[in-house]
């Protein structure tokens, strides 16, 4: 459930008067998501996501707006919000931070082929080039400062062998960060959870169309590099062993470099990055399962699957960067 805020037709009719989008011809509740409330919201000039964040306030938000409104303006495939009259793009609806952005077509493929795959990259690194021109500055929340104030409070619910794989990686990614290779990485906006749900098509499986890159709200400036391990670490793997698909991999990997080559630091980086991904999806999923916030009612994710997914990172070796 993802309608946490009910809003009827006579709020969105009252809300449109804030912009140039036309008359209201209908509303839905959008049922995915978890953490905000979502409506399609279609008018008489087109097709709109409404969103009303029932987590993120309103001084959090600007970054995430402004970078969609950015990126959409420079022509990559995102949801681009919509500017009210009065100049602005967020709002409030029933007391809740909210915005209105475009729908963008398609929809999520849950079983990629490495079409869909070597899409998904060659747009990352699209989106990666457009926002080096973005000015609004705000780290990955879920970056590595975070890491290190939470696994302390998760790591008395794990047996001794996962303590001490958490708490070695850890360990290693505090190193890395003061190495002077991550400190050469290339740098800037970065999606941060571009999961395969997090991307839609159109088209058909074999001859798939990019339609777009949605949910933005845990980007934050990082290396690009980790937004790539991020992506590849969901699009490019066997689901239950976490290992890598080569086919997939290879396809994600040589349409990103097509558009924006790696570069000689980033090869060297890239088995640290790929462990940092997977433990940054692995301390979120075990915070969210054993201590999920007091008004929680989504069920969290199975903390095991990244936990597979890291100890497959230190044991298998991936294919290099291209």
């Amino acid at each position: 459930m993802a309608v946490f805020t009910p809003v009827n037709d006579n709020d969105a009719r009252k809300l449109l008067t804030r912009y140039n989008l036309g008359e209201l011809v209908t509303l839905r509740g959008i049922t995915a998501g978890i953490e905000n409330t979502n409506y399609f919201l279609t008018t008489t000039h087109g097709e709109y996501v409404l969103t009303l964040f029932e987590v993120l306030k309103a001084d959090q938000l600007p970054f995430y707006i402004e970078l969609m409104h950015h990126l959409a303006a420079l022509g990559i495939p995102v949801p681009q919000p919509q500017t009210q009259t009065n100049g602005k793009r967020l709002t409030t609806l029933h007391g809740k931070p909210s915005t209105i952005v475009t729908r963008l077509s398609g929809g999520y493929e849950p079983d990629p082929g490495p079409t869909h795959c070597a899409l998904a990259g060659e747009t990352l690194a699209r989106a990666h080039l457009a926002g080096q021109s973005f000015t609004i500055r705000q780290p990955n929340l879920r970056g590595l400062a975070w890491w290190q104030e939470t696994i302390p409070h998760i790591i008395p619910f794990l047996d001794a062998a996962q303590a001490r794989l958490i708490q070695t990686v850890l360990d290693e990614q505090t190193r890395f960060a003061e190495s002077t290779t991550y400190k050469s990485l290339p740098y800037g906006p970065a999606h941060c959870d571009l999961f395969r749900d997090n991307v839609l098509f159109d088209g058909t499986f074999e001859m798939p169309k990019m339609g777009g890159f949605i949910d933005f709200y845990f980007a934050g400036w990082d290396t690009w590099l980790f937004d790539v391990a991020v992506s590849v670490n969901d699009w490019c793997i066997e689901r239950h062993t976490g290992t890598f698909e080569p086919e997939k991999l290879r396809a994600w990997l040589d349409a990103y470099a097509v558009i924006r080559p790696f570069t000689a630091e980033e090869k060297l980086a890239w088995p640290t990055l790929l462990q940092a991904a997977a433990l940054r999806f692995w301390v979120s999923r075990l915070f969210d399962y054993y201590l999920p916030r007091p008004a929680q009612t989504i069920k969290p994710h199975d903390p095991r699957h990244f936990e597979r997914v890291l100890l497959a990172r230190r044991q298998d070796a991936a294919l290099a960067l291209p």
